[in-house]
């Protein structure tokens, strides 16, 4: 019986530049479907986060996944910042969570590590695997391809290519320990 085929949005969280990714996943091959950003500007918070939660739940109507994958957040140096990016985290969360859809979550760590085979992977190597790996004509945005790469690290168990083991570990400064 051939597997059924999973439809997940990824998720990269931002205050001003949320990227989103669709991809398909039919056994052990993904399709591409859609990749962009919601913009949110520069108004107050409230309205970005307004902005965010819309455009979330547009492209979930348009698209229909099935699961949604998220980056966690990270401990920033600038506590404003990380209290910022958990509440665009929060509302993305929201978006899905309302669509009635389940949620997991993956560390910058484990997307990488999935997508490129090494966690500390700069940003235009996760660009440009993400691209390989969906038979892209070029490669996505930085936001975008982040999104894409978190549902590929979902679409592969979140293991990846080098099974990075979470259970029992925490995040401090963007990394296990």
């Amino acid at each position: 019986m051939p597997a059924p085929t999973v439809r997940i949005l990824g998720i990269d969280p931002g205050l001003r530049v949320t990227g989103f990714g669709v991809i398909e996943k039919n056994g052990a091959s993904l399709s591409y479907i859609a990749s962009g950003c919601v913009k949110s500007g520069d108004a107050d918070l409230a309205d970005r986060l307004k902005t965010i939660l819309a455009g979330l739940r547009e492209i979930i109507g348009e698209h229909r996944p099935q699961q949604v994958a998220l980056e966690k957040v990270f401990v920033n140096v600038n506590p404003a910042s990380t209290l910022a990016l958990g509440q665009a985290r929060g509302t993305a969360i929201c978006a899905a969570v309302d669509a009635g859809l389940p949620v997991s979550e993956y560390t910058a760590l484990q997307v990488k590590q999935a997508v490129v085979g090494n966690g500390h992977a700069k940003k235009g190597q996760v660009q440009e695997m993400v691209k390989r790996l969906l038979g892209l004509a070029g490669a996505p945005s930085a936001d975008a391809a982040d999104a894409l790469a978190c549902a590929i690290c979902h679409a592969h168990g979140g293991q990846g290519l080098g099974a990075i083991p979470t259970r029992g570990f925490r995040v401090k400064r963007g990394r296990l320990v």
